[in-house]
């Protein structure tokens, strides 16, 4: 068994399209539009076959977003190595997202650094 895709809701969808492409090599479908109910969406793919669905509808309900709220916590991207986690930490700081943490070793032995996307989701990069 595997996980098909996951699916995750979004103020911005071009915009969280575009992150996803930037800066995680997704390739996005053509999108879907639902002329009836308003909902979008897009199936992004990477570079192992995982899919990432972001979609968007009127009338969402966008609450505050804590880090250490319940449900999903974050995505975890696998880049390869220590130095394409910290050039890929450092370009996204560059370009004006938040670094809550590392590059760092945690005490559980990964190689990471964690980032708040555009839709205020915590992205955790590691090797």
């Amino acid at each position: 068994m595997k996980i098909e895709h996951i699916a995750m809701y979004v103020e911005d969808l071009e915009g969280s399209r575009n992150f996803f492409e930037k800066y995680f090599g997704a390739v996005s479908n053509s999108g879907y539009h639902n002329k009836n109910t308003g909902f979008r969406s897009y199936f992004l793919t990477f570079g192992d076959g995982a899919r990432l669905e972001i979609m968007n509808k009127p009338e969402m309900d966008s609450g505050e977003k804590s880090a250490a709220r319940t449900g999903y916590a974050h995505i975890a991207f696998s880049v390869g190595s220590k130095e394409k986690v910290n050039e890929l930490t450092e370009k996204l700081k560059g370009d004006g997202f938040e670094v809550i943490s590392g590059p760092r070793i945690t005490g559980d032995g990964y190689y990471e650094s964690c980032i708040i996307d555009i839709e205020m989701n915590q992205i955790e990069i590691t090797i």
